[in-house]
């Protein structure tokens, strides 16, 4: 039987932002067919993010996961649109609007993903909605990425910066030695909020230099103690849970330059001397794939899933400790 994807995101219930001027005035955010373009939208002052957890399934289908903050489990989350809203300063915000609907058909809720930071007592003007772009925007929310300058580890042991990589360069895996680079994405984004990049400082994980990944990049992390508790010696922590505000820290503001690596399995590289994971292609992250890749490469690669360090993630709940990732750095060493 097939394991379904979660995933954890943050999201605006769209009550939050409502039209303050316009011909919806007073209106929520709401799905496609009801908004109109020139309408100006604010964030409640009291606003929060709040996590709905996203489960997808073998086909793409997304629904509400268990343990999920909003939402009711099980129903099914439609992805509508995404929305660009211009504020009075001229920037642009892409927001992907999610659907709830029960198993009646009925709109239980709607949901704001920005993918940039969004202020209140901002004006915000809609100035696009595009339905065909939703789904390649939520699969970039899915992969994992280096910053720019990141250099990582080819097979002869040179160090290359990440941005000077090619298709077919080899580069060394964890598990499986030298292995083909097939495919290298890259996209700009603004560097806030939740998307900000999580920054590895020289030495807190034993690195060399300062490495920068997206919040939710796994890192491989070998512990000669169980130190966590996790009845393994092998684990995947994701970036964000081990911000501890001095060593790892989360650099909010500008832009970043993300870059995504591709080979035919799932594999861990090492990036600035750190064991992490490269990208997996799955039914969230497919849609992020350019269209000139074959059918084999944006389909049905057999190495991106069932592999054995997939079984190594640890969740939140083991990572709760303030300094976590002094604990792994000891545990990694003796």
């Amino acid at each position: 039987m097939k394991q379904n994807l979660v995933q954890s995101i943050p999201v605006f219930e769209a009550e939050a932002i409502t039209v303050v001027n316009g011909a919806n005035l007073g209106d929520s955010l709401s799905f496609a067919t009801e908004l109109d373009l020139d309408d100006t939208y604010e964030l409640s002052p009291n606003a929060q993010l709040k996590r709905l957890s996203v489960e997808t399934d073998a086909d793409g289908n997304l629904s509400v996961a268990r343990d999920t903050t909003l939402g009711h489990s099980g129903d099914t989350l439609h992805l509508d649109c995404c929305a660009t809203l211009m504020s009075t300063t001229g920037n642009t915000t892409e927001v992907l609007i999610l659907v709830e609907v029960d198993d009646r058909g009925d709109v239980e809720a709607v949901y704001a993903l920005p993918l940039a930071q969004m202020a209140p007592r901002t004006e915000y003007t809609l100035v696009g909605v595009d339905q065909d772009k939703a789904r390649s925007k939520f699969a970039e929310v899915a992969c994992v990425s280096f910053s720019l300058g990141t250099c990582i580890t080819m097979a002869s042991g040179q160090q290359r910066p990440i941005e000077d990589l090619q298709i077919g360069d080899m580069v060394l895996t964890r598990d499986d030695g030298a292995q083909q680079v097939r495919w290298i994405g890259s996209t700009t984004v603004r560097a806030v909020g939740e998307f900000a990049p999580i920054c590895i400082r020289a030495g807190a994980l034993h690195n060399a230099n300062d490495l920068f990944v997206s919040p939710d990049h796994r890192l491989f992390i070998y512990q000669r103690s169980d130190a966590l508790g996790a009845g393994r010696h092998e684990l995947l922590v994701r970036a964000r849970h081990l911000v501890n505000g001095h060593t790892i820290t989360q650099h909010d503001g500008g832009f970043v330059d993300y870059y995504q690596i591709l080979f035919d399995e799932h594999q861990i590289i090492y990036a600035e001397g750190i064991a992490a994971e490269t990208l997996l292609v799955d039914t969230r992250t497919r849609p992020a794939l350019p269209a000139k890749l074959s059918a084999k490469l944006s389909r049905s690669l057999p190495g991106h899933k069932n592999r054995a360090h997939m079984e190594f993630e640890v969740g939140k709940r083991l990572l709760g400790h303030p300094d976590t990732a002094e604990i792994l750095r000891r545990a990694s060493t003796r």
